[in-house]
């Protein structure tokens, strides 16, 4: 049984607060103040303390700061009245866990507690490999990538590297050429959709002078540029079957004739392509040449989605913070613990190019040195039309006629009601947990809580 220590100098919320919490399964000590509480802590082994801020004598921040003085891994939680934001900005930038407003949902509460007594803090101390400061993670998924970087980097074999789009493909071909025998000479990138397709072809293998309109010089291409290096193709599957039949020559006879020009040039080039499209799937419907598809992925990486590799969340967040507070002249610091909680339960549809852009968009617009999830702009799924009247229905699923209503109570029939809602509004947000507590008109926090407690999701 863990020991909680709520602190407050309203007899009414200690009352309130102990009751609650027992019925949670928690021992509970109280104090009416800074005072009593720092006794009560000498003498007791606590798991937890939920303070107020405001109160005479010593104050909640004096008394989170002796706390984690004494202890700097003991989970504090303050709460703070509606009205003053600032003492709880400067809560969490003392080492508050979280901080509640009044007045507060009781499921908001249970659910801060649970998240406090279940895992430390999240403290963004691990360090990143050394030999990958480009890429971002430490999780499983990440670990065997960079495993199988070192074990390919040093030989010639072309790579094809898949993934959803931001995720960081390119970030891996970085790694792979400076990890390479060829990591001091070129490394030159190049985006196929990005490309009119009546300038790839000269983008890629060059031109001669008056080839064609407007080619007043000769000009190097990809390849010429990338000799004796990497050259990097990103968006492969755009590529035309004509681009795709002369980029085939290139991998097989280590040539290439450059627009306009009768004769054929030697290379001696490495080819890292990226994809976001399943090249398989393009080969069977005939918008891709086989033989290319086998020659580029002689080894295949695959560059997991965000949402698979929720673990390295804490470790980007901290590094888009840092660069995006360097980059505005700001010092926003770190991220609330609700905040980061709420990106945990996103699943990021645009991948890690979307953790940057929510971050840079958070530290444009806070204006402490921590974000707070009010900070945070999601892209939530649309809401259906007709989902409030459908959420209405589900009330009466519960309960299959007035005889078993009764017999059973409402309490319990409340609670089928509350699961029913949940889920229909979960698969009306598209599992977006975010997106059904919009719809349900409830606080995240609430709905994070409850589906915990009823198993759901």
């Amino acid at each position: 049984m863990q020991t909680i220590l709520v602190v407050d100098d309203e007899l009414s919320m200690r009352e309130f607060l102990k009751i609650l919490l027992e019925k949670e399964g928690y021992r509970i000590l109280t104090a009416a103040d800074g005072a009593e509480a720092l006794s009560l802590a000498g003498q007791n082994s606590i798991d937890l303390v939920v303070s107020d801020i405001r109160m005479p004598g010593i104050s909640g921040l004096e008394l989170l700061a002796v706390l984690k003085e004494k202890n700097a891994d003991l989970p504090v939680i303050m709460i703070t009245a509606f009205a003053s934001p600032d003492d709880a900005v400067t809560a969490m930038k003392n080492g508050a866990f979280d901080y509640i407003t009044k007045p507060f949902n009781v499921d908001e509460i249970k659910s801060v507690i649970y998240s406090a007594t279940t895992q430390s803090p999240e403290k963004f101390s691990q360090s990143l490999p050394d030999d990958f400061p480009e890429i971002i993670g430490q999780g499983p998924e990440m670990v065997k990538i960079f495993d199988l970087i070192k074990r390919i980097a040093p030989t010639p074999a072309n790579i094809l590297i898949y993934g959803e789009s931001g995720t960081g493909k390119e970030l891996v071909a970085k790694a792979i050429h400076r990890h390479s025998r060829v990591a001091d000479n070129p490394f030159v990138p190049i985006t196929c959709s990005a490309i009119p397709e009546s300038l790839l072809e000269s983008e890629l293998f060059g031109h001669v002078k008056g080839s064609f309109t407007g080619a007043i010089a000769d000009k190097a291409g990809l390849f010429q540029q990338a000799d004796n290096g990497t050259a990097f193709l990103d968006e492969i599957g755009e590529l035309t079957p004509i681009i795709q039949t002369k980029l085939l020559r290139v991998l097989q006879e280590r040539e290439f004739m450059p627009v306009g020009s009768p004769k054929t040039q030697q290379v001696n080039v490495r080819i890292i392509a990226a994809t976001n499209r399943n090249l398989e799937d393009e080969i069977i419907a005939g918008n891709f040449r086989e033989d290319l598809y086998y020659r580029l992925a002689v080894v295949p990486i695959r560059v997991p989605p965000l949402r698979e590799r929720k673990e390295d969340v804490s470790l980007l967040v901290e590094h888009f913070l840092k660069k995006y507070s360097n980059i505005m002249g700001k010092e926003v610091q770190t991220i609330s613990s609700y905040g980061l909680e709420v990106l945990m339960e996103y699943d990021f549809p645009g991948n890690v190019r979307e953790l940057e852009n929510i971050i840079e968009r958070g530290v444009a617009l806070e204006s402490s040195n921590i974000i707070l999830p009010e900070s945070l702009i999601l892209s939530l799924h649309k809401k259906n039309a007709h989902s409030s009247q459908k959420i209405e229905e589900a009330l009466f699923t519960a309960a299959h006629s007035e005889q078993e209503l009764f017999e059973r109570g409402m309490e319990e029939v409340l609670i089928d009601v509350e699961k029913e809602m949940i889920q229909y509004a979960l698969e009306k947000s598209g599992n977006s947990k975010m997106g059904a507590a919009e719809l349900l008109k409830i606080s995240f926090r609430s709905l994070r809580y409850k589906t915990k407690k009823y198993g759901i999701g």
